[in-house]
């Protein structure tokens, strides 16, 4: 199961880290995927991290070292179509309050209290009410509080 630090969260919210650079990579050097939402930057190959608005600027590189282990949440379509039309098969995805969206790895991201089942990335578990057997099947999940989930799974 992959397990996904929502925005950098790993044991809870944290507002004023959320997406924020050093936040994601302690996320990612304790051995979670994060998600990170992303918009463009108005300087080539420059992009911003932030949920509600861009706080933090980091160009393309940033991306690069992290590739692997990013679930980008394009916030514009100017950064869905950056990451989808790049040869780096990034893991990009853009929802509004779908049930369900694909990502571009093949991953179906599902907002919370959808159904599930094992192509399912379970998003904030923590905000609906699921049983441990149906969040055991799932591909992965994506939480604010991913570290207890990950105790568990």
């Amino acid at each position: 199961m992959i397990f996904i630090a929502h925005r950098g969260n790993v044991r809870g919210p944290d507002p004023a880290r959320e997406n924020e650079p050093t936040y994601i990579d302690i996320a990612l050097q304790a051995g979670f995927f994060a998600e990170v939402d992303v918009r463009v930057a108005s300087t080539p190959d420059m992009f911003v991290l932030g949920h509600d608005i861009g706080e933090y600027d980091v160009d393309l590189s940033w991306f690069l070292e992290r590739r692997e282990k990013l679930f980008i949440h394009a916030k514009d379509l100017a950064a869905y179509t950056y990451f989808l039309s790049d040869s780096k098969n990034w893991n990009v995805f853009w929802h509004q309050k779908d049930a369900y969206t694909l990502t571009s790895s093949g991953y179906i991201w599902a907002y919370p209290g959808s159904e599930l089942n094992s192509k399912c990335i379970c998003v904030m578990p923590e905000t609906a009410s699921y049983s441990n057997d149906q969040l055991a099947v799932c591909a992965g999940i994506c939480s604010d509080f991913v570290g207890t989930f990950c105790d568990k799974y």
